[in-house]
């Protein structure tokens, strides 16, 4: 079942696996990030699959970027994240994202995030602090904002 949450505690788990993150930091970034929804992908009430969505602006367009997006270990390849990428971009439109990796690229691009922008498009209105969450954390050959701007 795909919901929004906004108990945080539960998220904890599961973007310590993905990314190593300590609970101080998780913490720092849901209680600093003003405009953001997380969504979720529960499998008995247990947090299978996140992700962020934080208001930004790609080339003056109102739009969604996707952060911490991950599964847990043993639960990928159930077709989970893609689900909650459907999800949104039915019900937010003009989602964006930077992946990590150029692997990832492809998998983005196979769920309809096509469209290359260059980062230097996108804006927050977010602290400094938050601003860097959300940047930091890709090892792109060619850095660059995917997006399904529909």
């Amino acid at each position: 079942m795909i919901k929004e949450i906004d108990d945080y505690g539960k998220i904890v788990p599961l973007w310590q696996e993905a990314f190593g993150d300590t609970v101080q930091d998780i913490l720092f970034f849901t209680s600093n990030c003003t405009n953001k929804k997380c969504i979720v992908y529960l499998c008995d009430d247990k947090v299978a699959s996140m992700l962020f969505l934080v208001d930004c602006e790609c080339k003056d367009i109102a739009a969604h970027y996707v952060y911490a997006a991950c599964t847990l270990k043993s639960m990928q390849g159930k077709g989970y994240m893609t689900q909650i990428l459907e999800y949104c971009a039915e019900k937010y439109k003009n989602i964006c994202l930077i992946p990590a990796s150029d692997s990832l690229v492809k998998y983005y691009n196979d769920r309809g995030l096509l469209f290359e922008h260059i980062i230097d498009d996108l804006s927050f209105n977010e602290t400094n602090e938050i601003k860097e969450y959300l940047l930091e954390g890709y090892e792109l050959t060619n850095p660059s904002v995917l997006a399904d701007f529909s």
